[in-house]
């Protein structure tokens, strides 16, 4: 196809452009990421061979790449940071684009933007696009207590297009509560599933990571953009020493990714007809031949941790659009964060470590640096140039965000070729249809080891991870070694554990696996049911069959943190376990709040947080309760302290208690059960006001709308639940507790003759009971029953 032939809305890359700065450099200026993006920025226009101000000037879109320091909630920035970044890059070079975007976090994202934009031109609604990325990571850092510390704060006026932070299916706070919060302990899971796949020893495969990554690390030393440009054999580059700790089993550091960068990269996308018009020379035309974007299930619903087949369809699809197979491309630059995504294309596409074309244009993200999302814009610069170098050839940039989650390929040459879409779409609906494991987020019982790793702190504390299957159903669990078990991070360091038995027990802090249900038991003693002499932060007292439950932080309105969850969930334990309890009390000291539900203020300290098993307070998620359990609320139920008095049998409140749902007030939800309770309790259109507002319903009006049994005068609550439970306790208690059961066993069936006539264990229990035959006979004698619960 020639020039003239062309359409004119047909997309080419013109310019490209890269700065790098480190700290060691002679005139280090500690620019911001702001200057590092503009900078190139400016590489790039004057990449285009024509007047860079004029090609400024007709921009018409920019696309931000998000920094480390923008890519979570609530992420640090020590010195400030721009409130519109790709605007601020923008204003730096003259540009007034009428759009403005910050893309999603993701390693994908640089080729994913080149990608959009090649296709908004196309369709006729862009004709000038610039896309850039930038990391002052290792400025911040080393700035970041200086007392002539920079401020990077600014504010750049205009509209922005924010996609958000895009970490859903990325990020889980289950798996968080297992220690899987940073990349190298996840991506280790991968490749230590592949080792296992391979048969391949400790020994081998670490000496396949070596030989996979020295030749990226000569790429590095020749690299004048490089954060770490020093090559390396490969047994340097595996073998530990105290400058190259483990990090994570089976990483060190010189193979994990380099966050601590200065650097930037842009590129500059236009139509054909503005290339033409703007004097753009036709050698610096790169046409973007074949693209793809995919997505991986998330990580627990892979069928296989050892391979990404995702990634490898968009990199086939991407081939196959372009009309060339892997042996005609003469570069390759495929994201390498770790071993496992390199190897994932490798073996995906049958490429081989030792490949003479060489696996990386930059140098890899643990030598070139990782950039942050931002790696694959310079191999994309990269990629461009050779491309002119070579007219004719074809270049293949692979560009990898979230644990192999998102993959977008593109293949680039200066052979003029007009766009062509991709069918990204349909093969994403034939991924979304791929069986996924069942998961099990409380694991319990002896299981099979289908991956894991060590993770090793700075201070020689070493903690295990491990995915497995559960031998009683097959369902797949994460769980964590415990603090100080050497046996089983004996176990997962030596030999090949993978494919191995061990014992998984759950908790409210989540999951913890060791070699056998015996040293289980000798970490964790099983406790039985009973009440200790005394409680931190909960009163209890007994009154013959009543016991009476105190929330005893008043201080933090009762609130409550960890340890009083625990406390709580252990004393009602012992309450359904006593057979001389029959109803229980809760109540909250003081006269301000029965509990103002979470304890925020501990819950912001950073210390670790988890919640029993059995859910807030001990009773949000307890399935059973098979004994009344009254709520005295006296003062605020909010948040949790409602969820917990919705979990209550009966409510007492006196006159000042107010009841509400307020989390959408801290931006969280009422997630232990008042998104469900409330609504099955109060009038739904009430539920939902309360839900969506935070509003706060009297004690009166909770009245009426059935969610409070009783209302006293201000100050009794206390002693009207005290009313209430002599009446129950009046009664028989077996036919309290039966009652209670068949209750909670119909609740669930609509049609009201199937709930009547559903058979119950129940009655026969009734009907086998000493206070069935106490009730009846004390009927016909004229006196009072004597109950003796049995």
């Amino acid at each position: 196809m020639s020039d003239n032939d062309i359409d004119p809305r047909t997309p080419v890359v013109v310019g490209v452009g890269q700065f790098a700065e480190r700290l060691e450099d002679p005139g280090y200026q500690r620019l911001s990421a702001v200057d590092l993006a503009a900078a190139a920025v400016r590489a790039a226009l004057e990449d285009t061979g024509a007047d860079p101000a004029a090609v400024a000037a007709a921009i018409d879109t920019v696309g931000g790449i998000r920094q480390f320091e923008t890519s979570t909630p609530g992420a640090p920035a020590p010195l400030g940071k721009s409130d519109n970044y790709p605007r601020s890059v923008a204003n730096r070079v003259g540009a007034a684009p009428a759009r403005a975007i910050l893309d999603v976090a993701g390693g994908q994202g640089p080729q994913h933007l080149v990608t959009e934009f090649a296709a908004t031109i196309a369709a006729g609604d862009s004709q000038v696009a610039l896309a850039f990325g930038s990391e002052a990571i290792s400025t911040v850092q080393h700035l970041a207590k200086a007392e002539d510390k920079p401020d990077f704060t600014e504010h750049a006026e205009g509209s922005l297009e924010d996609r958000g932070f895009g970490l859903k299916g990325l990020m889980s706070r289950h798996q968080a509560m297992h220690g899987l919060t940073d990349a190298p302990s996840q991506y280790a899971l991968f490749d230590n599933a592949r080792r296992a796949r391979l048969k391949l020893s400790r020994e081998d495969y670490a000496a396949a990571m070596g030989e996979l990554f020295a030749p990226f690390t000569k790429v590095a030393a020749a690299n004048p953009y490089a954060a770490a440009p020093v090559e390396r054999s490969a047994e340097e580059l595996v073998t530990p020493t105290e400058a190259n700790r483990m990090i994570a089993d089976p990483y060190p550091r010189y193979i994990v990714a380099r966050d601590k960068v200065n650097q930037g990269a842009a590129v500059l996308v236009m139509s054909v007809a503005a290339a033409e018009r703007l004097g753009v020379p036709r050698e610096k035309w790169v046409f973007l031949h074949g693209h793809a974007d995919l997505r991986e299930r998330t990580l627990m619903e892979r069928t296989d941790l050892s391979a990404s087949p995702a990634s490898v369809m968009a990199s086939r699809h991407a081939l196959e659009l372009a009309g060339v197979d892997v042996a005609e491309l003469s570069t390759l630059d495929l994201y390498s964060c770790f071993p496992a995504p390199v190897f994932n294309i490798c073996d995906g596409l049958g490429l081989k470590a030792d490949d003479p074309r060489g696996l990386t244009l930059t140098g890899g993200l643990p030598f070139f640096g990782g950039a942050g999302n931002n790696y694959s814009m310079h191999a994309i610069a990269e990629t461009v140039q050779r491309m002119r170098a070579e007219p004719g050839t074809f270049g293949f940039v692979g560009a990898n965000g979230g644990l192999m989650s998102k993959y977008s390929v593109g293949v680039y040459s200066t052979t003029p070729v007009e766009w062509r879409a991709d069918d990204s779409a349909a093969l994403q609906r034939e991924i979304d249809s791929w069986p996924a494991p069942e998961e099990a987020l409380q694991a319990d019982g002896w299981a099979t080891i289908e991956t894991y790793t060590v993770k090793h702190s700075r201070g020689g504390k070493r903690t295990g991870v491990v995915i497995g299957r559960l031998e009683a159903d097959d369902r797949r669990f994460v769980a964590m070694t415990q603090d100080g078990d050497e046996e089983i991070l004996a176990h997962l360091s030596a030999g090949e554990p993978i494919g191995t038995r061990v014992f998984v027990r759950s908790f409210g802090f989540g999951n913890r696996v060791t070699t056998s249900e015996a040293r289980m038991n000798e970490l964790f003693p099983p406790r039985a049911p009973g009440f200790r002499e005394d409680y931190e932060h909960v009163l209890v007292r007994r009154d013959g069959h009543l016991l009476e439950i105190t929330i005893n932080r008043p201080d933090v309105r009762n609130s409550l943190h960890p340890q009083a969850n625990d406390e709580l969930d252990e004393i009602f334990d012992a309450y359904f376990a006593d057979p001389d309890l029959w109803v229980a009390i809760l109540t909250g000291a003081g006269d301000k709040a029965f509990s103002a539900g979470n304890d925020l203020g501990y819950s912001a300290s950073g210390k670790p947080v988890w919640v029993p098993k059995n859910g807030f307070a001990g009773l949000t998620s307890r399935r059973d309760l098979p004994k009344p359990v009254i709520a005295a609320v006296n003062g605020f139920a909010m948040g949790g302290g409602c969820e917990i008095a919705l979990a209550c049998h009966l409510v007492v409140a006196d006159a000042t208690a107010k009841f509400a749902l307020s989390e959408v007030k801290v931006g969280l939800v009422a997630g232990a059960g008042g998104l469900v309770r409330l609504p099955r309790t109060v009038p739904a259109k009430v539920a939902t006001e309360m839900i969506l507002t935070g509003r706060r319903l009297s004690a009166e009006e909770a009245q009426s709308y059935g969610l409070v049994n009783r209302v006293t005068e201000a100050g009794k609550a206390l002693e009207g639940a005290r009313a209430l439970a002599a009446e129950i306790i009046d009664g028989s208690p077996t036919s309290v507790r039966v009652s209670l059961q068949i209750m909670a066993e119909t609740s669930g069936i609509a049609d009201t003759v199937d709930a009547v006539t559903h058979p119950s264990s129940a009655f026969e229990d009734l009907m086998l009971s000493e206070d069935m035959v106490e009730g009846i006979t004390a009927f016909a004698q004229k006196r009072r029953p004597v109950w003796h619960n049995r």
